[in-house]
């Protein structure tokens, strides 16, 4: 029994703290190549949302570099890292204006205007989504966390997919169907929070060490926070999901 159990064991191949912070810290800016590498994502991605192509949207999944500042959001924040916390703000706001104003420019200049199927499937989030994004946000930071990196985060970026709904929205923002645009962008946080609250629980799980220690009362303050935003992005996912599950059994 106990070698079982030791099977589900992480400490073991536990990544040191210095190479894990060098690993997420470097990942989140978006300049250089990085940013080049977003835009020319962001422009398959809304090729494959607009020809239909589940081949050509998974490949944009690919190579976008999104889950950088995500996953530096969640581990700044379990770490008290109030510099990498702002820096982490900061590039995934850059990230999040340049795919929305890169996919509403190709959405504006292509002949084919039709709303297709892979399209349409980012525009009603639901609590499913939210399953997605948190068991895909475990898998990624387990990954980083271990010092058996695997193929992982590949596997994540297509799961959780956080690039077509970013590029759905600029085709509602270059359509001006705010049902759309508001819809895959509630799509977008809802990938993003649970991604990073995953982060920042399988951190604090494998007890990495506090770059700034904070008094009793910001903790509370810090652990509110997520709670409130936690709550507010999962509660109108529930709604739709229970909508969803009541038309398919009618």
């Amino acid at each position: 029994m106990d070698n079982i159990l030791n099977r589900f064991k992480l400490y073991n191949e536990k990544e040191t703290p210095e190479l894990l912070y060098e690993t997420i810290s470097k990942a989140v800016p978006f300049n250089g190549t990085n940013l080049w590498v977003l835009i020319f994502a962001i422009f398959i991605a809304s090729l494959g949302l607009n020809v239909n192509s589940p081949a050509v949207v998974i490949g944009a999944m690919l190579i976008s570099p999104l889950m950088g500042p995500i996953v530096g959001l969640g581990y700044s924040v379990a770490i008290n890292d109030s510099a990498l916390l702002r820096k982490s703000l900061i590039n995934y706001g850059f990230a999040l204006l340049v795919g929305l104003a890169a996919s509403t420019v190709y959405f504006l200049l292509t002949p084919i205007h039709e709303a297709q199927s892979e399209l349409l499937a980012r525009t009603q989030p639901n609590i499913y989504d939210v399953l997605i994004a948190v068991f895909g946000g475990f898998a990624g930071i387990l990954a980083a966390c271990s010092t058996q990196k695997g193929n992982v985060v590949p596997g994540v970026a297509i799961a959780t997919a956080l690039m077509p709904p970013l590029c759905t929205a600029g085709y509602g923002l270059a359509a001006w169907n705010l049902s759309y645009l508001f819809g895959a962008l509630y799509l977008f946080l809802i990938n993003s929070v649970f991604i990073a609250l995953a982060t920042f629980l399988t951190v604090r799980y494998l007890r990495y060490p506090f770059k700034e220690f904070l008094d009793q009362k910001e903790r509370k303050k810090s652990q509110s926070i997520i709670t409130v935003v936690t709550l507010l992005t999962v509660i109108p996912s529930i709604y739709f999901g229970y909508d969803i599950v009541q038309k398919n059994k009618f």
